[in-house]
């Protein structure tokens, strides 16, 4: 984001559910590996989208907390999006270190699942 007008009118056009919160997809920019989700209000969002880094609000602490400021597994914005709801962001980022605070590289790979793979023509 260039200047806070711009910044602005995202949060005002990005829909926040009744907590005021917003879901936060955040992808690795380069191998599109989605790497976590977190939860984002209007100034997490603000932070994410002026500072470069991810901020995000714990729902369990209540209180913002800026992705690596003390494991140093940072997460550098390369991009972001509303999706066509405009309820949740895709964030892209240059992810430094593993994303999962269990150490795992994302948070994804703690509980994988064996679904039903359901196309017809398989």
């Amino acid at each position: 984001m260039s200047n806070d007008l711009e910044t602005q009118a995202v949060i005002t056009r990005a829909v926040f559910n009744a907590d005021g919160l917003l879901p936060a997809i955040i992808q690795q920019h380069d191998t599109r590996e989605v790497l976590m989700l977190g939860w984002m209000d209007a100034e997490a969002l603000r932070r994410t989208l002026t500072e470069g880094r991810v901020t995000f609000w714990s729902r369990s602490r209540q209180e913002y907390w800026r992705k690596g400021d003390t494991s140093g597994h940072a997460q550098y914005v390369r991009g972001a999006s509303l999706d066509c709801d405009r309820d949740t962001l895709l964030v892209e980022v240059e992810q430094i270190g593993v994303a999962c605070h269990t150490g795992a590289q994302r948070c994804f790979d703690v509980d994988p699942l064996n679904p039903a793979l359901g196309h017809p023509n398989a």
